[in-house]
């Protein structure tokens, strides 16, 4: 049987590492400075008729992620993007194979070359989006002799509208914020441009959900190096008014790092908005929540134009009590990291889910066992 050690213990990392015990083959043992996450973590897998290892760890430490994984035959990341870069680089130094849906700002192909050297396979971005989304966008780009456009659209959601926000967060809410404040790269004409985060709004209606509103995020993310279409965009779904609501906030400075001074004493407003704002984006224990998803591929084959689209739309599971957002990321993470563990997935360096998804069988594979953990995608391949 071999090992395998879950980073985070969260509502995404206790979702993998219980996926992960229940499928079998594996003891698997999941890590957090989090002694409360824990024991909610154990508590998941034995409701789930599986078992869990816990290990209280501080996994912003690179020396004590190194002990972590020592044991370990394949290593799963769902820690903070803040600390997925320092994670990935001290996994890949302890010769562990790795598979990470860590939103992380920093070039994680940087480390290709360690990665190599160590004869290390690191699959990173391996969640929902990042991740399904570019998979299959390397899938449908595989299909063509030529690709003219990718688009991404994708949006995690409270079933039910609350006002004021009418939002809630299905993982880090301080990612949530970094995604409504670093720039959005997109592809046009071939370039690199970018564009204001929460701009350029359109109005687009899913069935299931209604009408709902996009907006720039930075989500291509590798895609935007790693593909060779000449129009590229990934934007975020909300319910319409929330990019109304966030802008003026960011305006107000409410999301800035830098100190600023109020009666005497310096505050950071990010650690204000996150005191006041976080709990109540934080989803109550039963709340149901709801995932959406489109990926275009389009572009040319043997003369011919080709248009593949892929659609998600997957809600909370009362049975697992588990978020659609915690589902739709765990998942395919867990997936891949036990085909990276089967040698099935066996190229060394660090590689985004776009080059997966041009390997032959790869994609059918994940989305057939995506199938039978009740995440269905419409589309070719499906």
């Amino acid at each position: 049987m071999q090992n395998a050690v879950v980073l985070g213990a969260g509502m995404v990392g206790s979702v993998m590492a219980v996926d992960m015990a229940r499928a079998g083959g594996f003891e698997v043992a999941v890590a957090d400075v989090n002694e409360a996450a824990l024991e909610k973590a154990a508590a998941r897998a034995r409701q789930a008729g599986a078992e869990l290892r816990t290990i209280n760890a501080d996994l912003s430490d690179p020396a004590s992620v190194r002990r972590v994984v020592e044991p370990a035959d394949i290593v799963l990341g769902a820690g903070a993007s803040r600390l997925g870069f320092a994670t990935l680089r001290a996994v890949i130094e302890a010769g562990r194979n790795y598979c990470d849906i860590s939103f992380m700002s920093e070039d994680a192909l940087e480390l290709d070359s360690l990665a190599k050297e160590q004869g290390v396979t690191a699959v990173v971005d391996c969640g929902v989006a990042p991740g399904m989304s570019n998979l299959l966008a390397g899938y449908g780009r595989a299909k063509l002799d030529r690709c003219e456009n990718i688009e991404i659209y994708v949006g995690g959601l409270p079933r039910e509208r609350r006002w004021p926000f009418e939002y809630k967060a299905g993982f880090s809410p301080a990612d949530v914020i970094e995604e409504y404040t670093r720039p959005s790269r997109i592809v046009e004409h071939g370039k690199i441009v970018q564009r204001e985060a929460l701009s350029e709004p359109e109005l687009m209606d899913f069935e299931g959900v209604g009408t709902l509103e996009a907006f720039n995020t930075d989500g291509l993310r590798s895609l935007a190096y790693t593909m060779d279409a000449p129009f590229m965009k990934e934007k975020t779904l909300r319910y319409p008014g929330h990019i109304e609501l966030m802008r003026v906030l960011r305006a107000m400075g409410l999301f800035d790092h830098e100190s600023i001074e109020v009666g005497g004493a310096h505050v950071r407003p990010i650690d204000v908005t996150s005191r006041l704002m976080f709990p109540m984006w934080t989803y109550e224990e039963g709340e149901e929540d709801l995932t959406v998803m489109r990926i275009i591929v389009e572009g040319e084959r043997a003369g011919e134009k080709r248009r593949f689209v892929w659609d998600l739309l997957d809600f909370y599971d009362r049975e697992s009590r588990a978020t659609s957002m915690a589902r739709t990321t765990a998942f395919p993470c867990a997936i891949v990291a036990r085909m990276i563990a089967a040698g099935e997935v066996s190229e060394t360096g660090v590689l985004a889910p776009e080059k997966l998804g041009a390997m032959p069988g790869v994609t059918e594979r994940v989305l057939e066992e995506l199938e039978r953990r009740g995440v269905r995608f419409s589309g070719p391949g499906a």
